[in-house]
């Protein structure tokens, strides 16, 4: 994974997989766009570092904004999302688990330009609610720990020790893999397996 800066990210992309400093690495198809998305976030003056193998913008330390690129598009995240007003319509859910962060998906630098506006309320308005301290409630979780999982978890303590220490979001992950089992045989394999992955801190599909 690329942990340098974002100048390097541009050259020769995240590191997440073996596209990696590649001419077929998908951020080399979205040069353009990244550089545009990069340059507005930066007028707000958050921070700028490399998270996850992306740029991502920090308030204080703070996860504001991160910039990833897709197959398809750059996602613009903000990691308090659900928090803000969205009067343009812009902000999606990444995906049907996503609770908190919203993205906005961007296809080319006609669409910054023309939604640069929207896009610098947003960032105004994530940076004033994280400057004010401000905390997203979560729904309530719609996915119950499988009766396998809190077994294992009951009878390894460094297990729990390990679990517990998880995001939320990786939390939320386990439990939605290891609950899609249709059998508790099934369901106690997959605990199994992903235990080295929960003892090393990633979530059920991270590398």
């Amino acid at each position: 994974m690329n942990r340098t800066n974002v100048d390097n990210y541009l050259r020769t992309g995240c590191g997440r997989c073996d596209r990696f400093d590649t001419p077929a690495c998908k951020v080399h198809d979205w040069t353009d766009v990244l550089v545009a998305l990069r340059a507005l976030v930066l007028e707000t003056g958050l921070d700028e570092c490399l998270k996850w193998g992306h740029p991502c913008y920090t308030l204080d330390g703070a996860n504001v904004v991160l910039i990833s690129s897709r197959v398809d598009r750059v996602d613009v995240s903000f990691l308090k999302g659900a928090a803000l007003r969205d009067d343009a319509g812009l902000l999606e859910a990444p995906g049907p688990n996503s609770r908190i962060a919203r993205i906005v998906k961007v296809t080319s630098v006609d669409q910054v330009d023309a939604q640069r506006d929207a896009l610098r309320a947003l960032l105004e308005q994530a940076i004033a609610f994280e400057k004010a301290g401000g905390t997203v409630d979560p729904p309530p979780a719609e996915h119950p720990m499988p009766d396998e999982l809190a077994d294992a978890l009951d009878a390894d303590a460094e297990l729990r020790t390990a679990f517990e220490a998880l995001t939320p979001g990786r939390q939320r992950g386990y439990l939605i893999f290891i609950g899609e089992g249709k059998q508790a045989a099934t369901r106690r394999r997959r605990i199994e397996k992903l235990r080295p992955k929960i003892l090393a801190g990633k979530g059920p599909h991270e590398r």
